[in-house]
């Protein structure tokens, strides 16, 4: 009778035990809990009888519990190392826009130096063609206002260049009227020849530069004709990028240009001309 007695007690025991281990996971019912508890408790009770079946039941599902802990672990884990690629891949991604600024604001300082530098080119060449056309109007404004050299003379071999943003052949109002006023001073001369040569620099295809070319070297020519300049004393010429020798952005600048030179014939050629009409 005690030792049914102790049995007994035993039993509660243990089955106290096995109900507080499991009270203590209510929180939380994990899949492996009722397979821990089932799988314990057959094997307790085929170990020890119905005190092992209590006994194993409990220790069934603590350790169902661990083993869902250790999946939990597991996933937690896996997704913490997901966000760490992630998060290298964000700084990867960061660095590359980092990049892409710097290189937008290296272009950009390159763009402004490159036209600063053609602003300062062109400022120099135009005061070439202003220096022309100054001559050209005093000599048109004062063509007998002491003896010594002819207008043709003083003119002979004078040059100037007009230059010609990319890709375009349209002449500004203020080098037209400079053109104007060389071409005013070649019309009271008719031994002056005027050679209108057009360039292109080296970009793009061949066939597009050469019609650039004379696209601007025409352009001249209209303006020229325009102030009275006859025709047959106009020699165009267009060379595309075919002499081109620029390497760099200044040296594009000089080749986007036509190019006047101003040329005195000898007295017989004028006349073999004038007897040729």
């Amino acid at each position: 009778m005690k030792i049914a007695v102790s049995k007994a007690i035993c039993t509660m025991g243990l089955m106290g035990t096995s109900v507080a281990a499991m009270a203590g996971e209510t929180n939380r019912a994990p899949p492996q809990e009722p397979a821990g508890f089932i799988a314990g408790a057959v094997i307790g009770g085929f170990a020890a009888g119905p005190v092992g079946a209590v006994v194993g039941a409990g220790l069934g599902t603590w350790l169902g519990n661990r083993v869902h802990r250790a999946g939990e672990a597991r996933a937690a884990e896996a997704r913490a190392a997901k966000l760490e690629v992630e998060r290298q891949n964000l700084e990867g991604d960061k660095e590359t826009l980092q990049g892409g600024i710097r290189t937008l604001q290296s272009e950009n300082l390159a763009l402004i130096t490159e036209q600063t530098g053609l602003l300062a080119i062109n400022q120099n060449l135009s005061a070439k063609l202003e220096d022309l056309s100054s001559e050209a109007q005093t000599l048109t404004d004062d063509p007998d206002e002491s003896p010594g050299p002819s207008a043709a003379e003083v003119l002979d071999g004078l040059q100037g260049d007009v230059l010609f943003r990319t890709g375009s052949a349209e002449i500004t109002p203020d080098i037209a009227h400079r053109i104007q006023v060389i071409a005013q001073a070649v019309a009271k001369s008719p031994q002056l020849k005027v050679r209108v040569e057009g360039y292109a620099d080296p970009r793009g295809s061949d066939d597009i530069n050469m019609k650039l070319s004379q696209d601007r070297a025409n352009a001249v020519r209209d303006l020229l004709l325009a102030a009275g300049v006859a025709s047959d004393v106009l020699v165009v010429n267009a060379y595309g990028k075919t002499q081109s020798v620029a390497t760099d952005a200044d040296g594009y600048a000089l080749e986007r240009r036509v190019r006047l030179t101003l040329q005195m014939e000898s007295p017989a050629a004028v006349a073999q001309a004038h007897a040729s009409e």
